[in-house]
């Protein structure tokens, strides 16, 4: 025997009842209380959490006989970690008399495919150093042609572009 649907079933009252209620639920508690869980971006920006893990960093040393120096020593730990194959390392001589970094080597070369990267830190964890950092950077937003460095890829990120980002966090 084959049961026709009721006219409450064929409309089906019972959801749309149960989502109206959520609907006034929330909007009431929002009038009310003054919580809303939109933020006017870009005027307001919302506080990331510490483990956050944003754009790319190459650190200086900030203090102590280093200071200035890269901390990058080329040792392409980072690229060889990196699962979407995003970072190009290839390492040079350091010169005693105007050194770059403070070992014998350093990172002649250090590019990076941002629109590649899948931003999971394995890069971080590698380096022995700790000069590549993420920030809570997120904005991957170009309006122009042509990349920070002014070539045809914008998302290529170069060592100069890396040394020297300001960051809004």
């Amino acid at each position: 025997m084959i049961m026709k649907p009721t006219l409450g079933q064929k409309l089906n009252l019972l959801a749309i009842v149960q989502g109206m209620f959520i609907t006034s639920v929330q909007f009431v508690t929002n009038r009310l209380l003054g919580r809303s869980a939109t933020v006017c971006y870009p005027e307001k920006k919302v506080k990331l959490k510490e483990r956050f893990r944003g754009l790319h960093r190459l650190e200086r040393y900030d203090s102590g006989p280093h200071k200035g120096l890269e901390k990058c020593i080329g040792c392409a730990l980072c690229a060889a970690a990196c699962p979407a194959d995003v970072i190009t390392v290839v390492a040079g001589e350091n010169d005693p008399a105007n050194p770059r970094s403070p070992g014998e080597r350093y990172a002649a070369v250090y590019d990076m495919d941002i629109l590649r990267c899948i931003f999971c830190g394995m890069c971080v964890e590698a380096c022995p150093t700790q000069a590549i950092v993420m920030k809570h950077d997120y904005e991957l937003v170009e309006d122009e042609r042509g990349g920070p460095q002014g070539g045809r890829n914008k998302f290529l990120y170069r060592q100069e572009d890396l040394l020297d980002r300001e960051f809004y966090w």
